[in-house]
């Protein structure tokens, strides 16, 4: 046996545990991993609250979470890893976990750190896909909505490294953060579209909504065709003929050994906020659903 957080019902953060649960063993493929960093994700707290109870299915009790960092322990028939290395990938039946499984573990650069090799896995492959879907170019200009959070971040980085025109809506307090990877930071709030017309007099020619933030209106308005902007967080996005931009069959998995060669070696920053205990994962999503945290919140079992 071993520890683990769970829940049996959806609901608020409080629905969070910290039990008692067997301890998983690697099947075929598999490697299992004594999990050293697990990321929490926005999704995860979509799925614990019961918003993504029609497209994710739930046996509970659910352990949650996507990303996981860790030693290699056990090994199934056919890993490719071995025991005592250090790996990290999306897991296999959650990561808010002493220990978790992964199907496809890669290795984890010595230049990395525990939390930061965790937080690259989802946010950095959705930040990829998106970037991909859209298409942009060196030369082209990207509005980025939400570029200070956890997905928009790399994709400002991303774009940038090809010679693309970054802005993006921030904050007051994250406005010296995008300057610094390179992007022109634009308030967001009432009045963003002015502003960021003023600062990109050449026009936009795409958008990434990161935000959820209802901008997909005005984002349409500021390329002149919706297939120009692609969101990850508003569900309303066919009613403005904006495509939505999920994980699954078209997931750009082959991009993660990139995003980590680029981490290890200072190209890409993935700004980590604060950790917590395994135990405290509830306070955690507290924090995060409040928008507290400015950069990956993260969980060291």
């Amino acid at each position: 046996m071993s520890k683990a957080i769970t829940f049996s019902a959806y609901g608020a953060p409080d629905v969070l545990q910290l039990s008692a649960v067997a301890t998983p063993e690697p099947g075929p493929g598999q490697v299992r991993i004594r999990v050293r960093a697990a990321s929490v994700n926005p999704l995860d707290m979509k799925i614990r609250s019961g918003l993504m109870a029609g497209k994710v299915s739930a046996h509970f009790p659910v352990v949650p979470g996507l990303d996981a960092a860790g030693v290699v322990d056990s090994v199934g028939e056919g890993a490719e890893a071995a025991v005592g290395d250090e790996v990290l990938g999306a897991t296999a039946g959650g990561s808010y976990s002493e220990y978790a499984l992964l199907d496809r573990a890669l290795a984890k650069p010595a230049a990395l750190s525990w939390e930061v090799a965790a937080s690259l896995v989802t946010v950095g492959e959705t930040a990829s896909r998106v970037l991909g879907q859209l298409g942009a170019q060196a030369g082209q200009t990207l509005l980025v909505h939400g570029a200070a959070g956890s997905v928009g971040t790399i994709a400002v980085q991303l774009a940038v490294a090809r010679g693309i025109t970054v802005i993006g809506t921030v904050g007051a307090h994250d406005v010296e953060r995008l300057t610094v990877l390179g992007a022109t930071a634009v308030r967001y709030g009432d009045g963003w579209a002015e502003r960021v017309r003023a600062a990109a007099p050449q026009g936009v020619d795409f958008v990434l909504d990161a935000s959820g933030a209802g901008v997909l209106a005005d984002s349409v308005a500021l390329t002149g065709d919706g297939a120009r902007v692609i969101t990850i967080a508003d569900m309303s996005a066919t009613q403005h003929g904006v495509r939505f931009s999920a994980g699954g069959a078209d997931q750009a998995g082959d991009s993660l050994p990139e995003l980590v060669q680029r981490a290890a070696d200072g190209r890409l920053t993935v700004p980590i906020w604060r950790t917590y205990p395994l135990a405290e994962a509830a306070r955690a999503h507290a924090d995060l659903e409040a928008r507290r945290n400015h950069g990956k919140a993260v969980l060291l079992p």
